[in-house]
């Protein structure tokens, strides 16, 4: 290179740098609007703004957003650690640090130690920054072990029944005897409301529950079935479950599903497959008792709103 190209660097050159310079400081912008990003998510999920019809933050998020489940899990799960972790929280604010960056950090930071990260991400890339983190999981690996075993070692459950006849139970399980118990518990819940419950649940629970006439078709199967019929019988079942396959409600789509009625039987509904939906136990309760709506258009498009009579899109 001669001295005269060093000196005065080609327009080129200059062009190059410039666009290097726009991209970092477009990065660093991107990484200042995911900061706000997660502080908003926060908040909502604070506020439980997802609960109008999804079980979490993450899967309302994966619904209005576009992100597949486990990007939205991801994002809450940083949305949540950051609102215990100031100093990285405003190192991403500021565009100190990459999201990438933080986001490998928030899975060793505590208060205590987040200052001492906050360094070692200034100093280390983010390759470097994610050998560092599973380097120091598997490390924590063997304390979780002991926390596990400690959490094992401390259950216990007991339930009996006081002077005026109530049961009470007192218990402490660890994470997966938990959630075994919870959705026991849930269970139970549903098997009471068949002995004393309001009306809109009844409607609920007789929803898919005496036949007197049936239409078939050339092969034999049941295309519908007389008036005071709610039962849904085996080959239509088969036609709505090859119809819908999961939850048909916007962002749901679990296979563990039951057929509801969009006119309930009671109501004069018929049971033939265009007055028929597939729900899961959640989105079957929130039509039924929540205030939620369910109905088809004339060509034959279902439409979801919820109590307050807004149109739940299926995809925003």
């Amino acid at each position: 290179m001669s001295t005269a190209t060093a000196l005065f660097p080609l327009p080129h050159a200059l062009d190059v740098d410039r666009l290097g310079d726009e991209i970092a400081r477009l990065s660093a912008e991107v990484d200042t609007a995911i900061a706000r990003l997660l502080t908003l998510i926060r908040e909502f999920d604070d506020q439980r703004g997802w609960s109008n019809g999804f079980r979490s933050c993450a899967e309302w998020l994966a619904w209005r957003v576009g992100l597949d489940i486990v990007a939205a899990r991801e994002r809450v799960r940083i949305a949540r650690a950051l609102g215990t972790l100031p100093i990285l929280s405003g190192a991403l604010k500021r565009g100190d640090l990459s999201y990438t960056k933080v986001r490998a950090l928030t899975r060793i930071a505590t208060p205590e130690n987040e200052a001492r990260l906050l360094t070692m991400g200034r100093t280390n890339t983010a390759e470097q920054i994610g050998r560092i983190v599973r380097g120091r999981r598997m490390l924590d690996g063997a304390a979780e072990r002991r926390e596990a075993k400690r959490q094992h070692e401390s259950r216990a459950l007991s339930a009996y029944r006081d002077e005026s006849g109530m049961v009470v139970i007192h218990g402490r399980l660890d994470p997966e005897g938990g959630a075994v118990f919870m959705q026991a518990l849930a269970a139970a819940q549903d098997a009471l409301h068949g002995t004393h419950t309001s009306a809109e649940a009844s409607e609920r629970l007789s929803c898919d529950a005496s036949r007197t006439w049936m239409r078939r078709d050339s092969e034999g199967n049941v295309l519908e079935v007389g008036r005071r019929t709610r039962t849904i019988p085996p080959a239509l079942r088969r036609a709505l479950l090859h119809r819908d396959q999961v939850c048909r409600f916007p962002g749901c789509g679990l296979r563990f599903v039951q057929g509801h009625h969009i006119q309930h039987w009671a109501h004069g509904g018929p049971t033939t497959l265009a007055y028929l939906v597939l729900l899961c136990r959640r989105h079957h309760r929130a039509v039924h008792e929540d205030g939620y709506r369910v109905a088809r258009s004339e060509n034959g498009v279902l439409q979801f709103t919820g109590p307050d009579g807004h149109l739940i899109p299926e995809a925003p």
